[in-house]
């Protein structure tokens, strides 16, 4: 009850929906009902099958169920999701604390490279870099990080330009503490919160340039099961075959939208607690 009262009844059951799609894709030898299927292996026998008994969301072009795909699908989708939103993590968040804490030329030159980054629109950087290193889920993951991190660098710098002048920092300071040590003891805990609520905010986003980067032809290729390239593999073939494009259309969908409510329920938390 605890949790509902603090999340509110959409995030709760936003966070539900994560929890599901994450358990699935854990679970999918064990859940999908073809995992051969799943993986790749087709059956052509049964291709465009509509849904049915047995065959819940029908069968692709191949003759592989849909849902099994679906489901070996979110494994892709949220992982890469995920390592996203940490690759972009993992570099911001150590330039904006630099950059915040000791000013001078060291703001001036890291600013002046997330200005530079922030200069084009992240979707065509992201298709750019995916085109020149070519296809590939690590390539993918890398093409989008590249144009993410700023955001979190500016937002991990504004945090440190308040906490730097907190009087426990202060009080550290005047004590002698090395500035690493203020930062990782002191000022990077208090950072974390607003980033982690950012990053919780920022899976969907990433999941769905993630997705067209893979409906592109730029992102994870077949066998492997990938919902943006399901949907564009599905796109020929519809409205006639419509499951085909619709079953992971859907997947993205619900899955991009329960991440950025329950990151919105999470800073919501976060401004009442404060």
């Amino acid at each position: 009850m605890s949790l509902v009262k603090r999340l509110g009844l959409p995030g709760t059951l936003c966070l539900c929906v994560v929890v599901v799609f994450a358990l699935a894709a854990m679970l999918a030898p064990f859940v999908a009902p073809y995992a051969a299927q799943g993986i790749g292996t087709p059956n052509i026998s049964a291709k465009f099958q509509p849904p049915s008994a047995a065959y819940w969301l029908g069968t692709d072009h191949l003759g592989r169920d849909m849902l099994s795909r679906v489901i070996y699908g979110a494994r892709v989708s949220m992982t890469t999701g995920v390592l996203i939103v940490a690759v972009s993590l993992l570099i911001g968040l150590p330039v904006g604390l630099l950059a915040g804490y000791f000013g001078g030329w060291a703001d001036e030159g890291f600013m002046r490279i997330t200005d530079i980054f922030l200069a084009f629109p992240a979707l065509l950087l992201a298709v750019l870099m995916a085109a020149a290193l070519g296809a590939g889920m690590l390539n993918c993951i890398i093409s989008v990080a590249v144009t993410w991190w700023p955001w979190y660098a500016r937002l991990a710098r504004a945090e440190v330009l308040v906490l730097r002048n907190q009087p426990y920092v202060e009080a550290a300071r005047l004590m002698g503490v090395s500035p690493p040590r203020i930062l990782l003891r002191h000022i990077l805990p208090a950072a974390l919160r607003p980033l982690g609520v950012q990053a919780a905010l920022d899976v969907g986003p990433a999941l769905l340039t993630a997705s067209a980067l893979s409906f592109l032809g730029l992102g994870v290729l077949p066998p492997t099961a990938d919902w943006g390239q399901m949907v564009d593999a599905g796109r020929p073939f519809f409205p006639a075959r419509w499951w085909y494009a619709v079953s992971p259309g859907v997947a993205i969908f619900l899955l991009a939208l329960a991440f950025s409510v329950l990151g919105d329920a999470l800073r919501a938390t976060g401004r009442r607690d404060a």
